[in-house]
């Protein structure tokens, strides 16, 4: 199977409800892509959000409508009010800021787009990479192992959004390449700490 892509959704959420009939935020999403990631993350944080699923088969992302929201015709992309944002990682931070846990500090916040960017431009080519995978997989998951070992999230004792970042691709490695976590307990316990969150089972979990 296939790294999970940006122009195409992981599992497929055409019946899914949201909590208002006219929320502000808009999220665009295809089946197999990236936008399950970003609905995880909306889900944690309670934002009433309207989930639209292209149809890509027809071109529905290549259509001057779409284009003017990602002009690069992929997907995730979402529409809050007026602003559009497009890019997974982006998304995140952005809604880290507006509706999350931001931290005040340059440093903290620094942190946190260090680990998304790590998700989206390193584990994610590292585990999804056919060619890459037996070599770069080892020297990332032992880094991630070591570092919960004594913590149950990335950042300490509470879940964040790079726990969304990193861990998203930790369940696509194990559910579509059928990575196997064995060699990593640490890793493997807190996939499942994850796994056990409402958010989860709605999104990731729901397929």
């Amino acid at each position: 199977m296939s790294y999970p892509s940006q122009e195409s959704e992981f599992s497929s959420q055409e019946n899914f409800q949201v909590s208002q009939s006219s929320p502000q935020l808009k999220l665009y999403s295809g089946l197999r892509s990236r936008a399950t990631i970003v609905q995880w993350y909306l889900e944690e944080l309670g934002v009433p959000y309207e989930y639209i699923l292209l149809d890509m088969k027809a071109g529905e992302h290549k259509q001057p409508e779409y284009l003017s929201i990602n002009p690069m015709g992929k997907v995730p992309a979402i529409v809050d009010g007026d602003f559009k944002l497009w890019e997974s990682g982006a998304i995140l931070v952005y809604l880290a800021n507006k509706y999350g846990e931001t931290p005040s500090s340059l440093e903290e916040q620094s942190e946190i787009v260090q680990w998304v960017l790590f998700a989206n431009a390193t584990l994610g080519l590292g585990l999804f990479l056919e060619d890459r995978r037996e070599k770069e997989a080892p020297s990332l998951l032992k880094p991630l192992n070591e570092l919960l070992t004594n913590k149950p999230f990335l950042l300490g004792d509470n879940f964040s959004v790079v726990d969304i970042a990193v861990g998203s691709y930790l369940f696509y490695a194990k559910i579509l390449v059928n990575f196997d976590f064995k060699e990593y307990p640490a890793v493997a316990d807190y996939l499942m700490r994850l796994s056990e969150r409402p958010a989860f089972q709605q999104t990731i979990g729901n397929r």
